[in-house]
């Protein structure tokens, strides 16, 4: 019922109450200690509520971004395939000049020397 606390513990920890608060604060702290477990059992919830919520958010806002980028992809290639039917049969046969890559090493270049 009580976890690792078994019957000859919650008496003892019983009567050194008794002994320390007296008859007649104990009901009184037993009524403030059921009211902080209830406020922070409250508590609890309120907050895994509220990280539930933040979480269904951020759900529907990725859900949002992917929507958004598969219409752009589709965009582009409408795009794409109007300007390559646009343009005819003599841009498509041509390649496009490569651009650079910024991660390719440029040629070794020989020093001037003086004659």
């Amino acid at each position: 019922m009580f976890g690792p606390i078994g019957m000859p513990e919650l008496i003892l920890i019983f009567l050194v109450a008794l002994l320390v608060f007296g008859p007649r604060k104990l009901p009184e702290l037993g009524r403030s200690l059921g009211r902080g477990l209830a406020e922070f059992r409250k508590a609890s919830e309120d907050l895994k509520r509220t990280i539930e919520d933040e979480i269904e958010q951020g759900k529907h806002h990725v859900s949002a971004v992917q929507d958004e980028v598969s219409s752009v992809r589709q965009q582009a290639a409408d795009l794409r395939n109007t300007i390559s039917s646009s343009v005819g049969g003599s841009a498509a046969a041509a390649p496009a000049p490569e651009a650079p890559r910024p991660d390719a090493v440029p040629p070794p270049t020989e020093p001037i020397r003086p004659a």
